[in-house]
């Protein structure tokens, strides 16, 4: 088994079901299927065959979509990239991966056309749409090809895709992932979360990302149809789910907060959708419970994984655990250890670590055996995150390993200094970081995007003094910002803030030391 045989299953069994929408097409099982097999016949006239690695700059859409699964009918390794990245930063994910092909349209401007010059791509090694700056074949010529008359049978163990990490904290990592990873990872998804067949659903995430891959894949292996969105609009993503009579999405917090606050929210016709879930970062609890009240979903899902191991864990009753990640996930064990990987118990603090052995877990980093020894020891993934399990065994994460202040030798969350600004209403967005200080070693410093924009530090600090958080946890100084760094699947990005790398508020005075 693999993900084009699984693919072909599913169009076996409902080949006029509708399985692709955007803007302009509408396109059933049936003939996707037909455009898919005579792409592979393009690839597969450019040269390309099993292993290659066939790098992806593409926003969300007909092209990136139907390229993913082409890849698959040849063996391809489809290798989606950032079309955020400058062209250096692209380069190297193209001459790390040895991409032997690189399809690219116009989000990424000129960039991708730089990189691939300094990769040595050029000719008919590069794939260009209609809006894309340079040279490479038409991608409508290769609709236009031969139909590939077989496809490969790719074994299960044979590398199907390689995610790039974000990137937050140096070079990103590439993250090989078989088509047994894939299929376990998407066979999870659709058990977890209880997913009807036919279920339509939101494909706004983005396709360089795990969460915006396994959306799309689970969607075809159920007959649903994708709903391709090439970039986030909060009004335009409640315009989709009632149009399209959406049954699911599954976001980062970010892109909920930012439908909430819309003045559509109110008037969109959600009846359709029964399963809302959000995963990349953690949710505050304040979020958490609009979320329930403005969707109203008959499942409302935490999933916790990463695209080293698709599953972690996930939480179906957020109702009952607010801002808990749940128990594991099928086939998976997760373990909370210490300084030492000593396995700890219930209430305490510590590393968050899963099973290797899991189907979904991939074999290792990319070419990175340095970064392989740092994450796999022992047979256990170390996620980097902070956890703990209460004594009913749910897991809830509290931060980063990297992201935890130490002030005054105490240890404070970000997240738990941060969800007191969100309750108050006085902050649209808020981060809490650790900066240096001479005598504390860390002060908390709170960062805060106005709900309003007629905030100061006072004001802010009254809804700390109000709040049941100690004195030792609350902001000293706060700092009024246009808006948040985030990556490009909306992880905050708190080094950035610690850099000074931010936009203040343009009335920054309004804001200062408490």
């Amino acid at each position: 088994m693999n993900l084009a045989t699984a693919f072909g299953h599913a169009v076996a069994r409902q080949p006029g079901a509708l399985a692709y929408v955007d803007d302009d097409r509408r396109i059933t099982f049936a003939e996707w299927r037909a455009m898919i097999l005579r792409l592979a016949g393009g690839l597969a006239g450019l040269g390309l065959g099993p292993g290659d690695h066939l790098a992806a700059v593409l926003r969300n859409g007909f092209e990136m979509a139907s390229l993913y699964w082409a890849a698959h009918h040849l063996g391809v390794v489809i290798t989606p990239i950032s079309w955020r990245g400058t062209a250096e930063e692209i380069a190297y994910c193209l001459q790390n991966s040895g991409a032997a092909a690189m399809a690219y349209d116009g989000a990424a401007g000129p960039a991708a056309g730089e990189a691939a010059a300094l990769a040595g791509l050029s000719g008919a090694r590069l794939i260009r749409t209609s809006d894309a700056v340079g040279e490479g074949v038409a991608f409508e010529t290769l609709l236009e090809a031969p139909v590939l008359s077989e496809a490969v049978a790719a074994a299960p163990e044979a590398t199907a895709l390689m995610i790039y990490t974000s990137g937050t904290t140096g070079r990103p990592k590439g993250v090989p992932r078989s088509h047994l990873n894939e299929l376990a990872g998407c066979y999870a998804h659709i058990a977890h979360n209880r997913l009807p067949f036919g279920t339509a659903s939101l494909g706004v995430m983005p396709l360089f990302h795990i969460m915006g891959l396994r959306v799309l894949a689970t969607t075809a292996l159920l007959n649903g149809a994708y709903v391709a969105m090439a970039g986030f609009d909060a009004t335009r993503a409640l315009a989709l789910i009632e149009g399209e009579r959406v049954g699911s999405i599954f976001l980062v917090p970010t892109m909920y907060h930012d439908m909430l606050r819309t003045a559509e929210i109110a008037n969109t016709d959600l009846s359709a959708l029964h399963h809302v879930g959000y995963a990349g970062m953690v949710m505050a609890q304040a979020l958490e419970e609009r979320c329930r009240e403005a969707f109203r979903p008959e499942r409302f899902v935490n999933y916790y994984g990463s695209s080293e191991i698709y599953t972690f864990s996930f939480c179906d009753r957020l109702d009952l655990k607010p801002g808990s990640a749940g128990r594991p996930g099928l086939n998976q064990t997760i373990r909370i250890v210490g300084e030492n990987d000593e396995e700890l118990v219930a209430g305490q603090l510590g590393e968050i670590t899963a099973s290797m052995d899991a189907p979904e877990a991939f074999a290792g980093y990319w070419r990175l055996p340095e970064a392989d020894a740092k994450a796999i020891r022992r047979g256990w993934y170390h996620t980097g995150d902070l956890g703990m399990k209460d004594a009913d065994g749910d897991l809830f994460i509290l931060g980063r390993v990297d992201d935890m202040i130490i002030s005054g030798g105490e240890n404070i969350h970000p997240e738990e200094v941060e969800d007191v600004a969100l309750r108050s209403g006085l902050a649209a967005d808020v981060a809490v970081v650790g900066l240096a200080d001479a005598r504390l070693g860390q002060r908390v410093v709170a960062f805060v995007v106005p709900s309003d924009g007629a905030i100061d530090a006072e004001t802010l600090d009254q809804a700390y003094l109000a709040s049941d958080l100690p004195r030792f946890k609350r902001p000293r100084d706060y700092v009024l910002v246009a808006e948040m760094p985030r990556s490009a699947s909306g992880k905050l990005l708190r080094r950035m803030l610690r850099d000074g790398k931010y936009t203040p508020w343009p009335d920054p005075s309004s804001a200062g030391r408490a």
